[in-house]
C-alpha cells in the first residue's frame, strides 16, 4: 500500500493530520468519477513532486471518511491506472528521496547585509609583503561598519537634522588601525612578528578580523577579501623561494618582469570609507584604490599616463538587494603582470596560496563534491588578449600523500583550479602537446579517458595543467608549475568553456559570460572539482578536497597598458545541509 501525503513543509510521515490521501492497492475498485479525480491529482503530483511524500500505512493515521462512497458504485478496475502510472510512481519515489537541501557557507549570503564587512590585501610574486610602501602601512586594510536606524524619539520638531539622517554608521576599523606599519604594536601581536614585515601583515589581518568579527553558527566570520598581486620578481634580490626552498640570486630571467631595484614593491592603497550618500542618505558607497607606480598622479584620470591602477568600489541601497562591487585593473610598462580577485576565504586556518592563518567570509569550508557557488558577473572590459579572467578560481592545499597541509612549505602543495572565460585564451593542451594536459579526464558519469585517447579526450576543454615541483611519481610528459609564485610548490589546472562542463552549470562555448553577456551563475563547483585531476602519490589515500578560498577576477599576464572592468554581486557559496 502506498499513500501520497501533502508534506506541508514537513519531511516526516508521523504526527500529521491527513486531510487528503490516496491509497493504492492492486485490489481497489473505484468508480469512474473517482478515477478522474485521481488522474487530476496525479497530474498535480507530477507537476509538484516536492510537495508530496510517499508514506506507508503504518506511518500515518488514516481517515477513511472520503472513501465511504467507494462501494456500490459503477466500478472499473484500478489495475490499468496503476500500470499507467507505474513509471511515474518510480520517478516520484526517486524525486522524493533525492531532494538535496543547501545552506550558505558564507557569513553574508548573497551580499545582502547592509552592515558591510570587507578587507583588502596585497601580495608580491611569492605571496609575501617583502617591503612596505612608506606612509602606507602594512598592506592590509578593512572597511567594516554597522548601520543603525535613527531612534523614533529623534523625530522631533526641533531636530531637523535628525529627520534628514535616518541612518547612522559606526565604523569598527579606524584609520589608525589601517595604517599600522611594521614595528607598531597592537593588541595580540607576537614579539617575533613585530619587526618581520611578512609575519606582521599576517598578524595585522587577524587583528583587523577581530575588529570586524561577527558571531555566527557554526563559526564567526570576518570579511570579504579583495586580493591584489604583482607578478614582478627581482631574481637578483633572491626574495622568493623555489618550491618552498630558499635560493640565492639568479638571472636575470625574462619570464619575470622587473625594471630594476624596487620592482617588487607593494601598491599604494587609498581608502574612501563607506558613507551614506544621496538625497535621502540611503545609498551606501565606499572605495579602495591606488597604483603600483608610486609616483603616479591619479588625479589626472585613468588614461592620462603610463601608470598602473587598481580600484574596488561598492554601492548599495539600505535594505534593498545585493552590494554591487565595481572592479578596475590597469597594467603599465613597469607593472605588466597584475591580479585582482574577490575572495571568500576560510575564517580560520590557511587560505589558498597563503601559508599563514588568515581571516575571511567562509564560516564553513566547502568540500568536494557537496557545494555550489552562485553570483552575478558583468564583464565590462576584458583586459586584453592576455587577461586570464577567472569565472571561478578555487584554492586549496594538501600534501602529495593526501595529508592536509600543516605549514611546512617544502611539503605543502597549493592546488588551484580556474575556469578562464576570455575567448582569446586558447587550449595549450593538444594531442601534440600532452605535457600541458592532465593525464586523464573524468566525465560526469564517472567514465575516465586517458589523454592518449585522441578520439575521446576533450583537449580543447583544458588551457593547461602543470604539476607540483616536489612530485616524485609524475606521468610523463609533464610540465612543472612556476616554482617561485607561491611560498610552496603548486599545482594548477586551468579549464576553458566546453560542453563537457555543461552539466556543472559552467559555460559550454567561448563567449558565454563575456563582455555583453551578464549572467547570474549557479555553478556546481563541488561536483566539478571532485572530478578534476590533481596529482597524488600512488597508493595513498585520496585527499579531502576542502577549498579554503573561492574567488573570481582577472590576472593580466605580462601585457602593459591594458584595462579590465567588471562587477560582481549576489555572491554565495551553498553547501549541502548535514
Amino acid at each position: 500500500m502506498a499513500i501520497f501525503v501533502p508534506t506541508s513543509g514537513k519531511k516526516d510521515c508521523t504526527s500529521r493530520t491527513v486531510s487528503t490521501i490516496f491509497i493504492l492497492t492492486s485490489e481497489m475498485m473505484i468508480d469512474e468519477g473517482i478515477a478522474s479525480i485521481l488522474l487530476d491529482y496525479f497530474l498535480h503530483i507530477r507537476q509538484n513532486p516536492g510537495y508530496y511524500r510517499i508514506c506507508t500505512s503504518s506511518q500515518v493515521s488514516l481517515h477513511f471518511s472520503s472513501m465511504a462512497n467507494f462501494k456500490h458504485k459503477k466500478q472499473c478496475s484500478f489495475y490499468v491506472l496503476i500500470i499507467l502510472h507505474l513509471v511515474f510512481l518510480c520517478n516520484v519515489c526517486l524525486s522524493a528521496s533525492s531532494v538535496t537541501e543547501y545552506v550558505s557557507a558564507v557569513g553574508d549570503p548573497g551580499m545582502k547585509r547592509d552592515s558591510l564587512r570587507l578587507a583588502i590585501e596585497s601580495w608580491n610574486q611569492c605571496n609575501e609583503v617583502g617591503e612596505e610602501v612608506p606612509h602606507m602601512g602594512s598592506p592590509r586594510a578593512a572597511d567594516c561598519f554597522d548601520i543603525y536606524k535613527a531612534s523614533p524619539q529623534s523625530y522631533r520638531k526641533n531636530c531637523s537634522l535628525c529627520n534628514k539622517l535616518p541612518y547612522t554608521l559606526v565604523h569598527r576599523v579606524t584609520e589608525e588601525d589601517n595604517k599600522l606599519s611594521v614595528g607598531d604594536p597592537f593588541l595580540g601581536v607576537p614579539q617575533k612578528a613585530l619587526l618581520d614585515v611578512d609575519l606582521y601583515a599576517a598578524e595585522k589581518e587577524r587583528y583587523l578580523g577581530s575588529k570586524c568579527e561577527v558571531a555566527d553558527n557554526p563559526n564567526p566570520w570576518h570579511f570579504w577579501m579583495f586580493m591584489l598581486k604583482s607578478g614582478n620578481m627581482d631574481t637578483l634580490a633572491a626574495k622568493c623561494p623555489k618550491n618552498g626552498h630558499k635560493v640565492g640570486p639568479f638571472g636575470p630571467d625574462s619570464g619575470f618582469p622587473c625594471f630594476g631595484i624596487g620592482c617588487m614593491n607593494q601598491p599604494k592603497i587609498f581608502h574612501d570609507y563607506t558613507t551614506l550618500q544621496g538625497a535621502n542618505r540611503t545609498t551606501l558607497k565606499g572605495r579602495f584604490y591606488g597604483s603600483w607606480d608610486l609616483n603616479a598622479d591619479l588625479s589626472r584620470g585613468l588614461f592620462a599616463g603610463d601608470f598602473s591602477y587598481h580600484s574596488v568600489s561598492w554601492e548599495k541601497e539600505v535594505g534593498k538587494g545585493s552590494w554591487m562591487f565595481h572592479h578596475v585593473l590597469k597594467t603599465s610598462t613597469k607593472y605588466p603582470w597584475l591580479m585582482l580577485y574577490l575572495r571568500s576565504d576560510a575564517t580560520h586556518g590557511l587560505s589558498g596560496g597563503y601559508h599563514y592563518p588568515s581571516r575571511g567570509m567562509s564560516k564553513i569550508i566547502p568540500e568536494s563534491p557537496n557545494f555550489k557557488v552562485r553570483f552575478t558577473l558583468n564583464v565590462i572590459k576584458g583586459g586584453g588578449p592576455k587577461s586570464q579572467f577567472y569565472l571561478m578560481d578555487m584554492g586549496s592545499c594538501w600534501k602529495n600523500n593526501g595529508e592536509p597541509c600543516d605549514g611546512n612549505v617544502t611539503s605543502d602543495v597549493t592546488r588551484y583550479s580556474e575556469m578562464i572565460i576570455n575567448p582569446s585564451t586558447s587550449a595549450w593542451c593538444r594531442p601534440d602537446h600532452l605535457s600541458m594536459c592532465p593525464p586523464y579526464h573524468t566525465f560526469p558519469d564517472g567514465t575516465r579517458v586517458h589523454r592518449n585517447d585522441t578520439s575521446r579526450f576533450p583537449y580543447s576543454a583544458y588551457h593547461l595543467h602543470c604539476s607540483p615541483g616536489n612530485a616524485e611519481y609524475l606521468e610523463m610528459p609533464s610540465t612543472l608549475c612556476d616554482p617561485y609564485s607561491n611560498p610552496q610548490p603548486q599545482e594548477i589546472l586551468q579549464i576553458l568553456p566546453h560542453p563537457v562542463w555543461g552539466e556543472y552549470g559552467y559555460p559550454t562555448k567561448q563567449g558565454e559570460g563575456w563582455i555583453g553577456d551578464q549572467r547570474t551563475w549557479e555553478l556546481d563547483v563541488g561536483r566539478l572539482s571532485q572530478s578534476l585531476y590533481f596529482y597524488q602519490d600512488p597508493g595513498t589515500k585520496p585527499a579531502r578536497r576542502q577549498w579554503t578560498s573561492i574567488d573570481l577576477g582577472t590576472e593580466i599576464f605580462k601585457d602593459p597598458d591594458q584595462v579590465a572592468k567588471w562587477t560582481v554581486s549576489d555572491f554565495d557559496i551553498l553547501v549541502t545541509k548535514k
